[in-house]
């Protein structure tokens, strides 16, 4: 086995390496901050929706129902009307 020659000490490449290394790791810490931001504001959204489910609930309101209307408006209006024209055909199949 051949022993292979230790290479040099070069300060300027490792000044170079330790400030690349603090700039990743302020990039890092930035990304993490920013989603965990994001994280905080989807809580407190949630936490929004929650209240206007439980007033639209004290209003009479029935939230099963409320939230199958924004599910479907979320769709597409045709694969909605394809699936209501099979759900149609099923339920008049079965006498429903």
């Amino acid at each position: 086995m051949t022993d292979k020659p230790k290479m040099k000490d070069d300060p300027d490449w490792q000044g170079h390496n330790s400030r690349a290394y603090a700039v990743t790791a302020d990039e890092l810490r930035s990304f993490i901050e920013r989603v965990e931001r994001l994280n905080q504001e989807k809580a407190d959204i949630a936490d929004q929706t929650k209240e206007v489910f439980a007033e639209a609930k004290s209003r009479g309101y029935d939230t099963k129902a409320i939230r199958k209307l924004i599910a479907e408006r979320r769709r597409d209006k045709d694969d909605l009307a394809e699936e209501q024209a099979v759900l149609d055909l099923y339920r008049e199949a079965l006498g429903m």
